[in-house]
């Protein structure tokens, strides 16, 4: 499998999806590409084939991999009259490799298999760092043959690759990561005020905390964010609450409360008030800024 030259499909190509699709190149693979939008320089540049449409993709390519923002956008890349299932045959494979709702997954899962193709969902986390340096975290639902034989594909995007089940666990586990990154990215931005308002330098609080009970990866890379004031997008604040719409809706219909998910949700909503819907995810720590009036670079040395 690693060394056999695979015709691969790739739609959407935006902050992850551009670097994903490069690590294909790099390994050899024949890219078949799709995007709404411009492609990227690099991707144009490349050797891979530029198709008018998804169907177009899904008829050269045998496996199709989609990296979209949301739940109607992989239903139109799949279904729409020009979407991939009208460009299948039997024998296919296609990957979501993108952010949406674990029960739609499975209602989309079963179309496929009707045509008599495979599906895993295979969604990510890691960010912008993670797609650009193969680094990221694969939470892949789906047939555990399909995943076996897929695999060393998911090796050339990621580290930490695991099948989590059957079709929709996948998104059911990313949901899950995005409830915990957003509670943390909460956490270290209260306790970055916190110090910054006791008159602390945020920076050395952040330092000291790196080596106790309290480091973590959001710590190491948004806390510096916060620090710093580096807030241009390597996960948009608009693509975290559509992950928290999922969790929140999905907890509603399993009777489940998540009473802290629903104040990350308002503190990215508060952002998105004030013009933020595009900036990094560790924004939010401005919406506690705000109700603080006291910002945390302030309290820097």
């Amino acid at each position: 499998m690693t060394t056999q030259v695979l015709k691969i499909g790739f739609i959407g190509l935006g902050i992850m999806g551009a670097p994903m699709a490069e690590h294909l190149l790099k390994a050899g693979h024949q890219l078949f590409v799709f995007s709404h939008g411009k492609l990227p320089e690099t991707i144009a540049a490349s050797q891979a084939t530029q198709c008018l449409s998804s169907r177009g993709v899904a008829e050269r390519a045998d496996i199709i991999i989609t990296m979209v923002p949301d739940t109607p956008d992989v239903q139109a890349v799949l279904f729409n009259d020009d979407g991939v299932a009208a460009g299948l045959s039997a024998g296919k494979l296609v990957i979501d490799m993108s952010s949406i709702s674990p029960i739609a997954t499975k209602t989309f899962a079963q179309k496929i298999n009707a045509l008599g193709c495979d599906y895993l969902d295979a969604p990510v986390s890691g960010g912008e760092v993670g797609a650009k340096n193969a680094t990221l975290s694969i939470m892949v639902g789906g047939d555990q043959a399909v995943f076996e034989r897929i695999k060393p594909i998911f090796e050339l995007l990621g580290k930490n690759i695991t099948l989590v089940g059957g079709n929709g666990d996948g998104q059911t586990a990313k949901v899950a990561n995005q409830i915990i990154v957003a509670l943390n990215i909460e956490a270290v931005a209260e306790a970055l005020l916190f110090a910054a308002r006791a008159g602390a330098d945020p920076a050395r609080v952040r330092q000291a905390l790196m080596g106790g009970f309290a480091s973590s990866k959001i710590l190491e890379v948004h806390g510096e964010r916060m620090v710093k004031r580096n807030f241009a997008p390597g996960f948009r604040i608009e693509l975290h609450q559509k992950d928290l719409n999922l969790a929140l809706s999905s907890a509603r219909e399993l009777g489940v409360a998540l009473p802290n998910t629903a104040t990350a949700q308002e503190l990215f909503n508060s952002c998105v008030a004030h013009g933020g819907k595009a900036w990094d995810h560790s924004a939010m720590v401005k919406a506690l800024e705000k109700l603080s009036n006291f910002e945390i670079e302030k309290g820097a040395a």
